[in-house]
């Protein structure tokens, strides 16, 4: 179904949002929202187990696209604004700019590949497993209160390339892939990989949270979604692995960030493991 949005309201019952309900209802599965303009609400209502749907939107979709999807795929070509994906379960969200303010709050699961920039706030009190791929940075607060889990065994992260273009649409890391001073702050699980070849990120910039070593483990589980968004946005992981154009090794580009927790709760493990023993 392709849908003209200037024929519908930005929001209520005449909105866009509300005739995707409506078509889905009839058996309709594909999507295409051309003429968007600020229209509220995209792909959200569908309910349960919606893997088998998709949409694409075009212009200037509106505040909460996808919040709470369970399984569709959600692709924005152009700028999303603000609280996409919130409490989001499962699925794809795509988009082919920047997000606004608190994109994936409270998320609990699901994929979404943004090719720029995250306003404040992204993925704070998200739990479970969500995997989220940031191209750009973030203006602060990334994933506060993060609670999601051990990445190595099947929690949630967030990998943030600190990259740009530049008017040859070239590829150009920011001279600081997180400028903000709170990074990963309060949060209790998942982690934060983000490429920062010339260590510009300080520990002074995490509250609460901690670097430990980016290990092979890390890589095998991030690079699957690298490769995902080479697909989607034209980036090479090899260009991701590079520093001034000589080829690296992923370690030496990406850092692992994790909550401190993580380590008392290590070391906590090992004390019961030595007194069941003895």
């Amino acid at each position: 179904a392709i849908l003209d949005a200037r024929m519908y309201a930005p929001e209520g019952e005449e909105s866009v949002a509300r005739e995707i309900n409506r078509l889905y209802q009839q058996g309709f599965q594909r999507f295409i929202v051309a003429h968007a303009a600020g229209h509220r609400f995209i792909g959200v209502g569908l309910g349960p187990a919606t893997s088998h749907v998709r949409i694409d939107v075009y212009n200037s979709s509106g505040d909460y696209l996808s919040s709470g999807i369970d399984g569709m795929q959600v692709h924005v070509h152009n700028n999303g604004q603000d609280q996409l994906a919130q409490i989001m379960k499962a699925g794809k969200l795509v988009v082919h700019g920047d997000v606004g303010q608190t994109f994936m709050y409270g998320a609990k699961g699901g994929e979404a590949y943004i090719l720029g920039n995250a306003a404040g706030r992204p993925l704070i009190n998200a739990v479970g497993k969500p995997r989220v791929v940031i191209n750009g940075t973030c203006l602060d607060y990334l994933a506060e209160s993060f609670m999601a889990g051990n990445p190595l065994k099947g929690g949630g992260f967030v990998i943030v390339n600190g990259i740009t273009f530049n008017e040859r649409n070239e590829i150009v890391d920011l001279e600081n892939p997180y400028p903000g001073g709170n990074l990963f702050s309060l949060a209790s699980g998942g982690a934060i990989y983000i490429r920062d070849p010339k260590r510009a990120v300080t520990s002074e910039q995490l509250n609460g949270g901690e670097f430990s070593e980016f290990s092979v483990q890390d890589w095998e589980l991030i690079e699957p979604y690298l490769a995902e968004n080479e697909r989607l946005f034209n980036i090479p992981i090899s260009r991701l692995l590079e520093i001034d154009k000589v080829p690296v090794e992923p370690s030496k580009v990406y850092r692992k960030i994790q909550p401190k927790t993580v380590r008392a709760l290590q070391a906590e493990e090992s004390w019961v493991t030595k007194e069941t023993i003895s």
